[in-house]
């Protein structure tokens, strides 16, 4: 199992990032595989944290057409600044 580790600072959200984020979040669960994902705030900088059962769907993900029309709104628009880890999880995680 793999995690996907974003991080990132706030430029300027708006109701299209809320949107945006929460029909990304349901889509990755949802058609590509995502098996869990927590996403915290404070201030202007953020985490989200998914999981995956591979680096296959990790990239399916990436690939998506609507994951990559955010990246571009995430670029020019959301974030300061922002940086994605994959790491190899070695435990599941527990479901809240």
């Amino acid at each position: 199992m793999y995690s996907v580790i974003f991080t990132a600072k706030a430029k300027a959200l708006d109701p299209a990032y809320t949107n945006t984020a929460i029909g990304l979040r349901d889509l990755a669960l949802g058609e590509y595989g995502c098996l869990a994902f927590t996403a915290y705030a404070q201030d202007a900088s953020e985490i989200a944290i998914s999981y995956w059962p591979s680096m296959a769907h990790i990239q399916a993900w990436a690939q998506a057409a609507e994951h990559g029309q955010a990246k571009v709104l995430g670029k020019s628009r959301w974030y300061a600044s922002y940086h994605v880890t994959i790491v190899e999880t070695v435990s599941q995680p527990n479901p809240v």
